[in-house]
């Protein structure tokens, strides 16, 4: 058993896929219409283009809002994405305009930030263990 798919829940799937993917780097993998506005829209990383797809999946549901905000207000993060170096990612990122929320953080073994994805969401990023 493998994961192969995961999502964040997003309110505008457009502007996710340009958050995304040019300010984040990620890929489009899918995109497939779904009913009469929504889209089954995955990205990937360029690195591994057969790797997890990350669904920008619409926040539709009633139980979304509630369960986002949250996990906002508690500074949770959503998903967590590995980077290899996590000060020079956050010096891009807040280059390009990215909120961060928590700047770089050793803890332990891993360092860690965490982002305001523009979407509703926090994203962490973080370094491997080694």
């Amino acid at each position: 058993m493998k994961i192969h798919l995961t999502s964040v829940f997003v309110e505008d799937q457009a502007k996710a896929m340009r958050f995304y993917t040019e300010v984040l780097g990620f890929v489009k993998k899918h995109d497939v219409p779904v009913g009469e506005r929504d889209r089954w829209l995955t990205v990937v990383s360029p690195d591994e283009p057969g790797g997890v797809e990350l669904l920008l999946e619409p926040a539709g549901h009633p139980a979304v809002k509630a369960y986002r905000d949250a996990l906002v207000e508690d500074g949770i993060p959503l998903a967590q994405f590995a980077v290899d170096d996590v000060q020079a990612e956050y010096e891009r990122l807040r280059g390009l305009g990215v909120h961060f929320t928590q700047e770089p953080l050793e803890m332990g073994p891993v360092t860690t930030a965490v982002f305001d994805d523009t979407c509703g969401n926090l994203i962490q990023i973080a370094t491997e263990p080694r």
